[in-house]
């Protein structure tokens, strides 16, 4: 059992990113960023792809981190964003990894339409370039925005999502039809623990969750990065209510991709994994 001086130094980031999706890191790298920032159960959800997580998971091993597989699906509701993760995915179903290969395609279709706009809009980006990255792992918006920001069009990823790239901008392209209780039910279908990430980004948390809870959610990112105090202490009083797990994490993309979303810096809890890791042993169990 660990002392309690041992569970408040504890760190827990349950939200990354890798160059196997649209992080920076190789697997290896942010594992040992994790491991230099103290961390001691990181999860690594990439987009789409299930890719980095073999790598990650042995540089891990070798660092003495407990690595939490994880996969992160997009979705989009009225223009709001609606992201679900999955903790505890097995790298080796299969026909898992086919069920994903399906949505990465679909998201470089997206970005191929991205590409022609920015070019019809007097935007000169390397779609080559671009699209080379898809044959390395899972492909999305910031790709484009950093190919944005190498031809002097904008200055950062912010700028990019802002100005071109976030619902309602010039660039914006529309996901394929892909709901998140689609999403939802996939995860649950493979057995996997869906959560919903970054809840204000839905634009209607309670109206978000009415259809997901039902639909086999278990968890609410209620200690993500960029929010407040005050609205961490807000998402822990809505995920008690709708009997959700409170998990939390960076959204880490690598150093430097967005203001706030530094390696390691959410607050999570102790006890929001313990009660993570106790929800995937009962499912495994079969309780």
């Amino acid at each position: 059992m660990a002392t309690e001086s041992a569970r408040t130094q504890a760190k827990i980031d349950l939200h990354t990113h890798t160059n196997a999706s649209d992080g920076l890191d190789t697997p290896a790298e942010l594992v040992t960023n994790a491991s230099q920032r103290g961390i001691s159960v990181l999860g690594v959800t990439d987009h789409d792809t299930m890719d980095g997580l073999d790598a990650a998971s042995e540089a891990a091993a070798r660092a003495g981190i407990t690595l939490v597989p994880g996969v992160e699906l997009s979705t989009t509701v009225d223009r709001a964003e609606v992201h679900i993760l999955g903790y505890f995915v097995d790298s080796n179903d299969s026909d898992l990894q086919a069920r994903l290969s399906d949505l990465a395609a679909a998201r470089v279709r997206r970005v191929e339409r991205m590409i022609a706009r920015l070019h019809e809009l007097g935007y000169p980006v390397d779609g080559e370039a671009i699209l080379a990255q898809a044959e390395e792992g899972s492909i999305g918006r910031p790709h484009v925005a950093r190919a944005l920001m190498e031809i002097g069009a904008v200055d950062s990823v912010n700028d990019a999502f802002e100005r071109f790239l976030k619902a309602g901008r010039p660039a914006y392209i529309p996901r394929d039809s892909f709901s998140p209780e689609d999403a939802v039910g996939l995860l649950v279908e493979y057995s996997v623990i869906p959560v919903l990430a970054h809840p204000f980004s839905t634009k209607d948390i309670e109206g978000t969750l009415a259809r997901l809870v039902p639909a086999g959610l278990k968890g609410l990112e209620t200690y993500y990065a960029e929010y407040s105090p005050e609205q961490h202490a807000q998402l822990h009083v809505i995920a008690d209510g709708w009997g959700l797990v409170p998990t939390g994490g960076s959204d880490y993309h690598g150093a430097g991709f967005r203001e706030g979303r530094e390696l390691g810096a959410a607050p999570v809890p102790q006890h929001s994994w313990e009660r993570l890791s106790t929800l995937y042993a009962d499912l495994a169990n079969g309780v």
